[in-house]
């Protein structure tokens, strides 16, 4: 799903519980702002990884610090779309059946 809202992607989030084995999740400028998306990270306790698919750590200041990197258990970043295939392929490799 996309969205530009925090508000819903707190609600798909909380819609993911018991329904998604895994969460991979680029929330944007929401990253460095929103402990409301974290709160909801930790409340459905769901594998979940961060992808920007441009390097945060190289862009400003105020952009190196993420709130769902205080839960997601990996982070991927700077890889362009490719992150979202890399992050499909720790999920499965790490959770698959």
């Amino acid at each position: 799903m996309q969205t530009n809202s925090e508000g819903k992607i707190v609600t798909y989030i909380q819609k993911a519980y018991k329904k998604f084995d895994g969460i991979i999740i680029n929330a944007g400028g929401y990253t460095h702002t929103s402990v409301a998306i974290l709160d909801a990270l930790k409340a459905v306790n769901i594998p979940t990884v961060e992808v920007h698919i441009t390097d945060i750590k190289q862009r400003d200041e105020f952009r190196k610090f993420s709130y769902i990197s205080l839960y997601a258990e990996k982070f991927i970043a700077g890889r362009g779309i490719e992150g979202y295939a890399e992050a499909v392929d720790y999920l499965k490799n790490k959770y698959g059946k």
